[in-house]
């Protein structure tokens, strides 16, 4: 097994992603919410991704190539995510790097499988993501964030009595909510109450939360996005209805929300991979070269995306593929050395399974003065 070490080398002050010198290049392309409610996560996911192409350009690139990275805005939706799928195409796209939500990428992935391009997303965790053999995961997946959900909370004493807020027209909370519900009772939790919400009802909880709290609930799992969990934290004070909150992946942005009052999301608790405030060598570097190129400091999506990308990095190494193949060959190349390589990156130690699945432990973290802590 190749073990890829992100060496994290490149300069600050790199090029352009979207263009590299040369005529024979690798072109990556990329899809996620770029602009709408979930942009915060497809702009991280932009801006990790070509942090690392301009690192992996700056140390030579791949196989001696230059990388060009193209991403394109779907609005976290199925049918503009299609759309620029086949722009992505036209342009030449030979492996694709997304889609960053669930729901797009399911879309996305049916036409990949059938064009045989290779596909690895950051953090699209509903199962069908992957369905076709041409396709990866960097994340867990939803029936994994359940599960591990469910774990992390009743090993480590979170509490015993759990209320669930869900989105029952999200494939990505509804996956997450139903496997924790299975695996709850392995680990002695009781889900005493779970109330569901829809795209078309996201903005009002307080009957939710007054169900929730008359089942005395002492947590509440929130397998939901950031968005609506700024308004449930909310809504929550208001009601005086002081508990801990727990969610997934999706939480990851809340401390960003415009308007919103940080310190309702003390106490708050998440299942993620990555923290900006890790003291491991690797973490500090990518944070102070993401705040130096963008400003910020980097949620978990622009982790994935990295990630993502030096996956594909270290696959076509072990691959040997060339510019001058076809996307299809690529693809039938990369599906063999995904299994074969081992990458230590920002999100953990990775390894992949035949059937595109990640093999690495899970990470929890607590929000604590504004930050995030790993526990």
């Amino acid at each position: 097994m190749l073990v890829a070490t992100i060496a994290g080398c490149g300069k600050k002050d790199g090029g352009d992603s979207s263009s590299s010198e040369g005529s024979e290049t690798f072109k990556i392309g990329g899809i996620g919410p770029l602009t709408g409610p979930a942009a915060v996560y497809g702009i991280a996911v932009q801006n990790g991704a070509d942090l690392a192409v301009k690192e992996i350009n700056e140390a030579g690139g791949i196989n001696g190539k230059k990388v060009e990275f193209k991403m394109e805005d779907d609005t976290h939706d199925a049918e503009k995510a299609v759309n620029a799928y086949n722009t992505l195409k036209d342009w030449g796209m030979q492996m694709l790097m997304g889609t960053v939500t669930s729901d797009p990428c399911i879309a996305v992935e049916a036409e990949a499988e059938a064009d045989n391009m290779f596909l690895i997303t950051p953090s699209g965790t509903a199962v069908d993501c992957i369905k076709g053999g041409n396709a990866f995961r960097l994340c867990f997946s939803d029936p994994t964030q359940g599960i591990k959900a469910a774990e992390y909370i009743g090993e480590h004493g979170v509490g015993k009595k759990i209320g669930v807020i869900y989105d029952s027209s999200s494939s990505y909370s509804k996956g997450i909510y139903e496997n924790f519900a299975k695996e709850a009772d392995n680990y002695g939790l009781e889900v005493v109450a779970a109330e569901a919400f829809t795209a078309d009802s996201n903005k009002d909880f307080t009957v939710q939360l007054k169900k929730i709290k008359d089942a005395g609930a002492d947590v509440v799992f929130l397998p939901i996005y950031y968005d609506e969990t700024a308004l449930i934290l909310k809504q929550a004070k208001d009601m005086d209805f002081d508990t801990t909150f727990f969610g997934c992946d999706g939480l990851d942005g809340l401390l960003s929300v415009e308007g919103f009052d940080t310190s309702l999301a003390e106490g708050v608790m998440l299942l993620t991979p990555f923290a900006a405030n890790a003291e491991d060598e690797l973490t500090k570097k990518f944070v102070a070269d993401f705040d130096a190129a963008y400003s910020q400091t980097p949620i978990q999506f622009a982790a994935d995306g990295y990630d993502a990308i030096y996956a594909i990095k270290a696959a076509a190494e072990e691959g040997g593929i060339t510019t001058d193949m076809s996307a299809s060959d690529i693809c039938d190349a990369l599906v063999t050395s995904m299994t074969k390589i081992e990458l230590k990156g920002l999100t953990g130690t990775i390894s992949w399974a035949d059937d595109g699945e990640p093999d690495k432990g899970p990470k929890a973290a607590v929000i604590e003065g504004g930050e995030y802590v790993m526990k």
